[in-house]
C-alpha cells in the first residue's frame, strides 16, 4: 500500500467487508475472503493472478496504468471510442436500462453455471456410488477367492 501512496494512476486499499467496508464489498461483488479487485473504480475486476508479492507488482506493472474510459478517450481505439461514445449520447434512462439487461444476461449465466455444476455434482456422487456398490458386488462374488486359488495353483505347481 505504501508504495503506491503518491501514485497518480494505482491504488492499493484494504478493506474489512465485515465492519464499516461492508456496503463497498457488496457493491462491488465481493463475497469471499481475501479479494482482490482492479481497474476503474466504476467497473472493478476480478484479479485471477498469484498472490506473491512479486506477481502482483508484476501485475502493477502491466495493468494498472490510465485505461481507455470516459475519462480518457484518448486512450480507445476506434471500435472502443465509438462504442463509448454511443454509450455517453444515450439518455440516464437508457443507459440504465442497458445496464440492467446486461446485468440480468450476466446473472443468468451465472445461475446456468451454478445450476449445471450442482447437476455434475449430482451426477458426479452417483457414479461414485454405483462405481463403489459395483467393486463391492465383484469383491463378494468371490474375486479375492479366484486370485487366491490361482497364486496356490502357480506356487504348487512351481515346487513340483
Amino acid at each position: 500500500m505504501q508504495e503506491y501512496a503518491d501514485s497518480k494512476t494505482a491504488g492499493v486499499y484494504d478493506v474489512d467487508c465485515t465492519t464499516e467496508g461492508k456496503s463497498l464489498c457488496e457493491k462491488h461483488g465481493v463475497r469471499g475472503y481475501p479479494t482482490i479487485k482492479y481497474g476503474d473504480p466504476s467497473n472493478l475486476e476480478d484479479y485471477k493472478g498469484g498472490r506473491s508479492l512479486q506477481a502482483l507488482k508484476d501485475f502493477a506493472a502491466e495493468n494498472l496504468k490510465p485505461m481507455c474510459s470516459p475519462a480518457n478517450l484518448d486512450l480507445c481505439d476506434g471500435e472502443k471510442k465509438t462504442q463509448l461514445e454511443g454509450f455517453m449520447a444515450m439518455s440516464d434512462a437508457d443507459l440504465d436500462a442497458k445496464i440492467k439487461e446486461k446485468k440480468a444476461e450476466n446473472d443468468g449465466l451465472e445461475e446456468t453455471f451454478k445450476t449445471e455444476v450442482k447437476a455434475l455434482q449430482a451426477k458426479y456422487e452417483q457414479l461414485q456410488k454405483d462405481k463403489e456398490e459395483g467393486l463391492k458386488a465383484i469383491k463378494e462374488s468371490g474375486l479375492g477367492l479366484m486370485q487366491a486359488v490361482q497364486a496356490h495353483k502357480k506356487k504348487v505347481k512351481s515346487e513340483l
